[in-house]
């Protein structure tokens, strides 16, 4: 186990209800290995064009080793709101400083046998060039959104980052407002 890895692991968490309300605090591993449940910030990146930031995560983390991913981010540390969280992991992940903040978009309870958190979903653009962690980060590119879709039966994801992403394409129909009805034809 590496420093870094050992930190990571001793990094204090809010644990959370079921309601999100903080009931206590525990190290970020014992929290995993009790599954204690704790916040997350998962954070879609598109750059400029619109495309999406993937990635593959190594083979070093903790949780979910070598999957792919869509989101970037990670778990809220004791004290740290979702939005700073968002923020922190997004400039760390993507290797960038000076990103706007993540615009924060729905929270929702991601639950398995294992696993236990919020997960607070946000979106940005980033319109720098990317130089991602390689302790987070395996592999990378920005791709279009068709492609992603294509590649969501071929790759193998972390369940969070694809239960997020089916959330958020529901959240994009339910948000997207009215359709405008076409103008009625004239009679002249």
């Amino acid at each position: 186990m590496t420093e870094e890895t050992a930190l990571s692991a001793d990094e204090l968490l809010d644990i959370v209800d079921e309601h999100d309300r903080v009931v206590g605090r525990a190290a970020r591993a014992d929290a995993y290995a009790r599954r204690l449940r704790h916040r997350c910030a998962a954070v879609l990146v598109r750059d400029p064009g619109g495309r999406i930031f993937v990635h593959r995560r190594t083979d070093r983390k903790l949780v979910f080793p070598g999957l792919y991913d869509m989101f970037v981010g990670g778990v809220v540390g004791a004290g740290e709101s979702y939005a700073a969280a968002a923020l922190r992991e997004a400039e760390e992940e993507l290797g960038v400083t000076g990103l706007p903040a993540p615009t924060p978009l729905f929270t929702f309870l991601y639950e398995t046998p294992r696993h236990s958190w919020w997960c607070a979903v946000h979106e940005v653009t980033c319109t720098f060039p990317v130089r991602p962690q390689p302790e987070e980060v395996a592999w990378h590119a920005f791709l279009p959104e068709s492609q992603l879709h294509r590649r969501l039966d071929e790759w193998d994801w972390v369940p969070d980052g694809l239960e997020a992403y089916r959330r958020l394409l529901a959240w994009r129909r339910d948000h997207a407002g009215p359709a405008v009805p076409p103008a009625a034809p004239v009679d002249r």
